[in-house]
């Protein structure tokens, strides 16, 4: 049970109904975690706007997601694993792609790159060591693209955060933490 319930778009203001309804014309359904965050309409336009923005980056949609996976596992978050599980099938990531990134590894160097600076900068809370540094750059991860890692690990670790406040209820098929 939620500790923290997702608002009733008929009981919200007329800026955040109209935000959910944009949500659910884009996705299909207002996932509970939007809902959860319309209780403040700052910090669901903060997520929104940093997510438009970061869809907009270097890392391709399909990198967004193996980010996110990597931070959720990281995290414990299962909303987010869940949420992200789905969504990272959308931009064509197997399963067993799924599971190599919740664990900082994949088969592509790059992909594998990402997912573990990503890992390292959650695990280490940003206090990542030089060799960390040198084995995303030897991988091809430029400055550029390390902040925009670190720009994604952000917003995820916003929502794996809200969501773990939140206690918010999984809306999508669930999957555990645990590899």
């Amino acid at each position: 049970m939620s500790r923290i319930a997702p608002v009733v778009s008929s009981n919200v203001d007329a800026k955040v109904a109209a935000t959910l309804k944009q949500v659910k014309a884009s996705v299909g359904m207002v996932p509970n975690l939007f809902a959860t965050l319309a209780h403040s309409p700052a910090a669901l336009d903060g997520y929104l706007s940093l997510s438009k923005v970061l869809s907009h980056g270097r890392l391709s949609g399909r990198q967004r997601e193996l980010v996110a996976l990597a931070v959720a596992q990281e995290n414990e978050c299962r909303y987010c694993l869940s949420a992200h599980t789905g969504l990272a099938k959308a931009v064509g990531v197997s399963e067993a792609e799924a599971l190599k990134a919740r664990g900082g590894d994949g088969d592509d160097p790059f992909e594998r790159a990402l997912a573990s600076l990503a890992k390292t900068i959650v695990r280490q809370r940003g206090h990542v060591l030089d060799k960390d540094i040198e084995r995303a750059r030897k991988a091809g991860i430029d400055d550029g693209l390390m902040m925009e890692v670190v720009a994604n690990v952000v917003v995820n670790t916003f929502t794996n955060y809200a969501n773990e406040v939140a206690g918010t209820e999984i809306d999508f098929p669930v999957v555990e933490v645990k590899l």
